[in-house]
């Protein structure tokens, strides 16, 4: 009888340094890939977040030009009440206290530039240069936030389906500008991520009112009048050209206060160019001068006709040339940056 010896089997087994390098490569496959496809995944959210946004508003926006309530508002507050009747808004926040509808801080352009949201008052400080009306902060019901700034020269025109046109890549319309964050208040706030706009180009914290040549009106200043013996002693710094003698020089006051602060005051050319944007012929446009901080009354102007008097204008007939006293305490300044 033939016999069989024992079958032997070999047994395989990866060995603990095998196990490590293993893992050691996933794990670096992984802290690789991951991250990627978190962002991807991220990104892809805010975008659809923002089309999906865009398109609700869009068509609230032609339903009111359809019914003719998309033009006509003198204010940005105004506007965004008619609004909320097409599009659901849970809060409106006053222009004084935008930082309770939106994030106080945001990260914009492709340098991700720090913005103070409370700093964009007015549609000027979105590159809206003509508009001259206050921002207003929105929660809608979706969980966006927004600050939004009105034309008052929006385009209407029920007979016609093209004034407002909506697509994947943004919404067509003169009527607003908006800033809109898809998630809120959670981070990151930053521009082309979670933060997206509509026909805002630039954000400019500072310059209500750019004059032609440059120059940028940020706004009415207070200031403190140098006497004789101040103004007589920091002339020459100064590049003051004389003092007032008799008392109190309030024009040496508001020249240096605005050279303290990198800035100067305006030219009387300068005064005549910001009259013309709150004045229609005669008549003051009340809701263009409070958009960019005036107030009526003389202003300095940045020379001197002698040492009693110095240029300006007077704001409450017209930005008229005037020759107010140096000594002049009623005497308004305002502040212009290049």
């Amino acid at each position: 009888m033939k016999s069989f010896g024992k079958v032997k089997y070999r047994r395989y087994a990866f060995t603990l340094a095998e196990v490590l390098i293993t893992i050691t490569v996933i794990g670096v496959v992984a802290a690789l890939t991951i991250p990627n496809l978190v962002n991807n995944y991220q990104n892809r959210a805010w975008n659809t977040a923002s089309v999906v946004f865009q398109r609700k508003l869009g068509e609230a926006l032609k339903v009111m030009n359809s019914q003719g309530t998309l033009a006509g508002y003198s204010s940005t507050e105004d506007f965004v009440n008619e609004l909320s009747k097409h599009i659901k808004i849970n809060k409106i926040c006053k222009n004084d206290d935008l930082t309770s509808c939106f994030e106080d801080t945001i990260y914009w352009g492709t340098d991700n530039k720090e913005f103070n949201i409370s700093n964009i008052k007015l549609a000027t400080n979105m590159g809206q240069q003509g508009w001259y009306t206050e921002t207003i902060g929105v929660q809608f019901a979706d969980g966006v936030v927004g600050v939004i700034a009105y034309n008052p020269e929006c385009s209407q025109d029920p007979y016609r389906t093209d004034v407002i046109t909506v697509s994947d890549t943004g919404i067509g319309t003169d009527c607003l500008a908006i800033i809109y964050d898809t998630s809120g208040f959670r981070a990151p706030n930053t521009y082309n991520k979670d933060l997206m706009s509509i026909n805002v180009d630039i954000l400019n914290n500072t310059c209500v009112v750019e004059i032609p040549g440059g120059a940028c009106f940020t706004s009415q200043i207070s200031y403190k009048p140098l006497t004789n013996a101040e103004c007589e002693a920091q002339k020459g710094d100064l590049g003051i050209p004389s003092c007032y003698p008799s008392g109190n020089d309030y024009w040496a006051g508001a020249y240096k206060t605005c050279k303290e602060m990198g800035s100067r005051l305006p030219t009387q050319a300068e005064l005549n160019q910001i009259a013309s944007i709150i004045y229609e012929g005669n008549t003051r446009i009340d809701s263009k001068a409070e958009a960019i901080g005036f107030t009526p009354g003389t202003y300095w102007a940045n020379s001197t006709l002698n040492s009693n008097n110095a240029y300006g204008s007077a704001f409450d007939t017209n930005g008229v040339r005037s020759y107010p006293n140096r000594g002049n305490v009623q005497v308004k300044a305002m502040c212009l940056s290049q």
